[in-house]
């Protein structure tokens, strides 16, 4: 296909694609679908190799948001059955996070819920980052708070943070039919804030809120001209008590062709299969291995994610390596140009190796946690009483796989990871 050698070769020259051709990507047939995840993978290979980056979310403050995210299961108003909790204490936090970085994984978000942190809270954040930097040698971290104050990147900063994640989650045009408490421009402001205090910048979206192709791609240009060093992809979960809960939208299918537009469109930076990649990937997440060189190991904020012997296993079974901590995540290039990790000519990713963050739970900032939920139980949920009807692209609603968070941060039970 002509289409896809183009896009190939564009991708290992770093050179950006066109509308059109991201276009063609999200429109190919499911008969086209192995050849488009081959050559995207090349791509991944090029610049990544068969390294898998796990990350470990760890939710600081959960629940009582006062914004009006749509997708989002603490937002104003949610009727969703979830885990509610102040701040987590230092020492608790970071004993959560070590339970992620023996499970593997060499970055770790700190993630609360909210519209974004007052001073006070960037202080108790700045505590947590030095316990966990304190006790855990060589651990990435990342902040994720909401929307920035001037000052406060610097101040996360020079706590020690490698990274701030804030998602802009769709297109310019259609953000304020999921959010009216604040702006796009908002969210861009914030990922400026933290690009200008020297934090690695990451920045991702949200599919399957009825968006349309042209959304998608709007929202993909959008964070490339951003340049974050890392660009997760959620993929929504209905959340029963969300406005969004009967939107069943995407195939396991349809999430490839997004992963693998968003591969070509920012070819040498992390991208992060983030949040519903169990519930709407299922038996063929494997497959976005090829396509996305990061995931989030084990459990979500307010949900429960695949088992994490699991994942650690389906990495290994693909043929694919986890990366080490000594392993740097970006490109040479990238590192060496000192600045974002877009898919520019001339960015890098600063310092901060494996930079990015990677969304939690569907937006990842703040308590916008995106899809609402993430991840499959280890149990099935109980079926609800009337479930949403069947998509028109065929897709079956999976309610069986949607399940609250009930243990790790905010419990007295051990984490999934």
């Amino acid at each position: 296909m002509d289409l896809l050698n183009t896009l190939v070769d564009k991708g290992l020259r770093r050179e950006s694609p066109t509308r059109e051709e991201a276009l063609a990507v999200l429109a190919t047939s499911d008969d086209d679908l192995l050849d488009v995840v081959a050559a995207a993978g090349k791509v991944r290979r090029h610049w990544f190799g068969r390294r898998v980056k796990l990350n470990y979310l760890v939710n600081l403050k959960s629940g009582l948001c006062p914004e009006d995210c749509s997708y989002c299961s603490q937002r104003l108003g949610s009727k969703a059955d979830i885990l509610k909790y102040t701040w987590l204490k230092p020492d608790d936090a970071s004993r959560a996070a070590a339970a992620g970085l023996a499970g593997g994984a060499k970055r770790v978000c700190l993630v609360a819920s909210g519209r974004g942190p007052t001073d006070r809270d960037v202080d108790r954040v700045s505590d947590t980052i030095k316990a966990i930097k304190e006790q855990n040698e060589g651990v990435e971290v990342c902040a994720c708070l909401g929307l920035l104050s001037d000052g406060q990147a610097e101040r996360l900063r020079e706590a020690g943070a490698d990274a701030y994640n804030h998602n802009l989650n769709t297109s310019e045009a259609t953000y304020g039919d999921i959010t009216t408490t604040h702006t796009y421009a908002d969210r861009v402001d914030t990922v400026h804030k933290a690009h200008a205090a020297g934090l690695s910048a990451c920045s991702g979206l949200i599919a399957g809120m009825g968006e349309s192709d042209e959304d998608l791609v709007d929202v993909v240009f959008s964070l490339r001209e951003l340049d974050p060093d890392s660009v997760p992809v959620n993929f929504l979960i209905p959340f029963e008590g969300t406005p969004l809960a009967k939107e069943w939208n995407l195939t396991p299918q349809r999430c490839l062709r997004i992963l693998a537009m968003v591969r070509f469109v920012c070819p040498d930076v992390e991208v992060r299969i983030a949040g519903g990649r169990e519930v709407h990937l299922r038996t063929m997440q494997p497959l976005a291995l090829h396509l996305a060189n990061s995931i989030f190991l084990g459990d979500y904020l307010t949900s429960e994610g695949q088992a994490g012997r699991a994942d650690l296993e389906m990495i290994a079974d693909a043929g694919f390596e986890v990366e080490g901590a000594d392993q740097v995540t970006l490109p040479e290039h990238r590192v060496a140009a000192g600045g974002g990790c877009g898919s520019h000519e001339g960015s890098g990713c600063g310092s901060h190796e494996g930079s990015g963050c990677g969304s939690h739970e569907g937006t990842g900032c703040g308590s916008h946690q995106g899809g609402g939920v993430c991840g499959s139980a280890a149990a099935p949920a109980e079926e609800p009483a009337s479930a949403p009807a069947a998509t028109a692209a065929g897709n079956e609603p999976r309610t069986d796989l949607v399940s609250v968070r009930r243990r790790g941060a905010g419990t007295d039970l051990a984490p999934n990871a």
